[in-house]
């Protein structure tokens, strides 16, 4: 074997014999890495399945059959079936709501500068009666005598 060892070429594809593998040794004791259970569900949901809706063979994913079931049972009155349907559209919208921007207002129109206009002109005239009412109170009770009483 020594004479081997010395006529052998490291290269391409040619580890050198000490970093070899052993016989009967894995390169991977541990294995493959097991799937997580998120990754096994929605592989299992996306699998394809054939149905007859509406008397006509069509091919969906299981996730899509459980929909249909849900809703149609929940039409039927099935109350468990509807709640369920209640609150995975709950969370869509919420997901859906909290996943969009909220859009901008619309700009000023004319109708609205004066709309603005208007309020404003109401509370500077409230703002200066009420100072004007202040004032003939003070006046008012500086010319009083307190004996007059």
């Amino acid at each position: 074997m020594a004479d081997d060892e010395q006529d052998y070429k490291v290269g391409p594809g040619r580890p050198p014999l000490h970093t070899r593998f052993r016989k009967g040794q894995s390169g991977n004791p541990g294995g493959r890495r097991k799937k997580q259970l998120p990754a096994l569900l929605a592989d299992a949901l996306n699998e394809t399945v054939f149905v007859t809706i509406d008397g006509e063979r069509r091919e969906i994913t299981k996730r899509e059959a459980i929909v249909h079931q849900l809703v149609n049972k929940s039409t039927t009155a099935d109350l468990r079936a509807t709640k369920m349907l209640f609150d995975m559209m709950k969370d869509a919208e919420q997901k859906a709501g909290a996943a969009a921007p909220s859009p901008e207002p619309p700009p000023f129109t004319k109708a609205d500068e004066q709309v603005v206009e208007q309020l404003v002109e109401r509370i500077r005239h409230q703002i200066l009666t009420e100072m004007a009412e202040k004032e003939r109170q003070a006046a008012g009770s500086i010319g009083e005598d307190p004996d007059d009483g």
